[in-house]
C-alpha cells in the first residue's frame, strides 16, 4: 500500500486469562502472609495463574482474535503483528506461533521484549509501520505468563505477579490520528533493581575451551526503589507527551498505568492532579501482569462501558530494564 502521512486510530480490543484464580488466602497457604497485608499494599486480591497445558501464545492469540472480530476485521485483513512479551514458549520468539493460532496469514509477526514497558513500547513501534503507509492493520499484543518465573517461596515477589494477555487493532486513516504523542526511556545504570537473570555453568568441550549452560532464576526485586523511580519518572513522562500532544490535565478522561501496584497508580495520578476516579484499575482482578496489564484493563474498562469513543486517554508502562513510556491516545 502507499498509505504515507496516514494516521493511526485504535479500533479493536481483546483480551485472555486463564481459568484457575490464586486468591491472597491462597497465597496465605503458601507463604507467611494475609490478605489484609497483600491488600493493603498492592491493591491486590487475586490472580489468573497458567496451568500446565496453558501457553503464552494461545493466550495472545485468544486476545488477538478478540481484538480482530472486536474491530469487525478478518485475521486475513491483518499486515503486522506486533507480540509484547519477555516470557515466550520459545525462546526464539512466539510471535509466528500466534500468526498461525489467529490465521492471520497475511501478516509479519515479531516479539518485542521491554518487560512491563512492552505493550506502550510495542504500540508506538507499530505506530510507526503505519505513519510510513508500510502496513494497514497493526495487531499489537500485550502478554505474559510471569507464573513460570515466580519463587513460590519469597513473599515479596510471588504475590505480585499474574498471567494474561490483551491486545489492541491499530488501523491507518488519512482522516485522523488517534495517537496524539508518545515518550520512551531507558535506564541501565538501574537494571539491577527489577530482573529475570540468567544463570550458567561452565562445560568444557575440548581442553582450553569450554561453554556455558543453564537456565533463568526466578525474579527479583528491589520493590522501594521501583517504587521511587515508577513515582518520579511516570508523571514526567507523562506530562512531557500531554505537552507534545498540546493538551493539559484538564484534557484527560482516563489514566491507564501499568498495573503494577495500586499506591503507585494513586502517587501518579496525585503528582499529575488528576481526580482518582479516572484511573482505570483492574489489579484487584489480576494483579501484575507486566506486558498484558494495560491491555487487559482497557478492555475491562470498554466492556464495563467506562471508556467511550473519543476518550483521551494518558497511559504509561514501566519497569525492568529499568524502562518506562508513556503515550496520549484517543479511543475509536
Amino acid at each position: 500500500m502507499n498509505n504515507i502521512g496516514a494516521g493511526i486510530t485504535i479500533i479493536g480490543c481483546g483480551s485472555a486469562a486463564p481459568q484457575n484464580k490464586l486468591t491472597n488466602v491462597h497465597l496465605s497457604e503458601i507463604v507467611e502472609t494475609s490478605d489484609e497485608w497483600i491488600n493493603s499494599r498492592t491493591g491486590m486480591r487475586t490472580r489468573h495463574i497458567s496451568n500446565k497445558t496453558e501457553s503464552l501464545s494461545q493466550l495472545a492469540a485468544d486476545a488477538a482474535q478478540r481484538a480482530i472480530a472486536d474491530a469487525n476485521l478478518s485475521p486475513t485483513d491483518i499486515d503486522l503483528i506486533v507480540l509484547a512479551t519477555s516470557t515466550p514458549d520459545d525462546l526464539f520468539g512466539s510471535a509466528s506461533k500466534v500468526q498461525s493460532l489467529v490465521g492471520a496469514t497475511r501478516a509479519v509477526a515479531f516479539d518485542l521484549t521491554a518487560a512491563c514497558s512492552g505493550f506502550v513500547f510495542a504500540l508506538i513501534t507499530a505506530s510507526q509501520f503505519i505513519r510510513t503507509g508500510v502496513y494497514q492493520n497493526v495487531v499489537v499484543i500485550g502478554a505474559d505468563i510471569l507464573s513460570r518465573w515466580v519463587d513460590w517461596s519469597d513473599r515479596t515477589t510471588c504475590v505480585l505477579f499474574g498471567d494474561g494477555a490483551g491486545a489492541i487493532v491499530c488501523q491507518a486513516s488519512q482522516n485522523s490520528d488517534r495517537l496524539l504523542a508518545f515518550e520512551m526511556h531507558s535506564d541501565g545504570s538501574q537494571n539491577a533493581c527489577l530482573n529475570l537473570p540468567y544463570q550458567s555453568q561452565s562445560k568444557s568441550l575440548v581442553p582450553g575451551i569450554t561453554t556455558q549452560y543453564g537456565t533463568y532464576k526466578p525474579v527479583t526485586m528491589n520493590g522501594r526503589e521501583v517504587y521511587r523511580f515508577a513515582v518520579a519518572k511516570v508523571p514526567e513522562a507523562i506530562e512531557k507527551a500531554m505537552f507534545r500532544a498540546g493538551l493539559v490535565v484538564e484534557d484527560i478522561d482516563w489514566l491507564l498505568l501499568h498495573q503494577a501496584n495500586q499506591r503507585i497508580m494513586d502517587a501518579v495520578a496525585k503528582r499529575l492532579k488528576l481526580p482518582p476516579e479516572k484511573i482505570l484499575s483492574n489489579i484487584a482482578e489480576h494483579g501484575n501482569t507486566s506486558a498484558a496489564s494495560i491491555p487487559l484493563a482497557l478492555d475491562a474498562a470498554l466492556k464495563e462501558g467506562k471508556v467511550k469513543a473519543g476518550d483521551t486517554i494518558a497511559t504509561a508502562g514501566f519497569g525492568a530494564g529499568l524502562t518506562w513510556s508513556a503515550a496520549i491516545f484517543q479511543w475509536g
